[in-house]
């Protein structure tokens, strides 16, 4: 797949999706779990395992984590450590995947992936596009479960 023709208006932050959406508290693909004063986290419902969650940066708009001052990365990379303990500690997967790309949408944001004995890729990385959406009852539980471990800091 090539790079979009607008990359570079992409990249420069022209009609990004994620900073056009705000801080919602549901999207058309996650509900929030945290939010905190530099970035806001939804757990997937479209994916192939439980524990799927999305960390995406919230300041201004910033594609690479380099791009963030010290103390922005600090806070940034709290935020992503403090949902992957909260992952491990709900769904107990074998191992976790942290994924910083923003090859499709050129925003800072950082995938962490629960990962299982039984998934559909044991020790590869799970494939893009393969996705299912997950029964909306269990999702719900699990996010309420990833709340309170999270401090339940879904409101600013």
């Amino acid at each position: 797949m090539p790079w979009a023709s607008n990359w570079n208006e992409r990249v420069a932050g022209v009609a990004c999706e994620l900073c056009d959406e705000g801080r919602p508290v549901e999207t058309r693909s996650g509900t929030r779990v945290l939010a905190s004063a530099v970035a806001d986290t939804y757990l997937m419902r479209r994916a192939l395992v439980r524990g799927y969650a999305v960390v995406v940066w919230r300041g201004r708009h910033v594609v690479e984590p380099t791009e963030l001052s010290l103390d922005e990365a600090a806070q940034y990379g709290r935020d992503v450590l403090r949902v992957g303990s909260a992952i491990q500690r709900h769904f107990r997967p074998l191992k976790l995947n942290y994924l910083t790309m923003g090859n499709w949408t050129p925003h800072l944001h950082t995938h962490v992936t629960a990962r299982y004995v039984d998934d559909v890729a044991p020790g590869d990385p799970l494939p893009a596009g393969k996705s299912v959406l997950l029964a909306e009852d269990q999702w719900r539980e699990d996010a309420a479960a990833l709340r309170v471990l999270l401090g339940d800091s879904t409101d600013l």
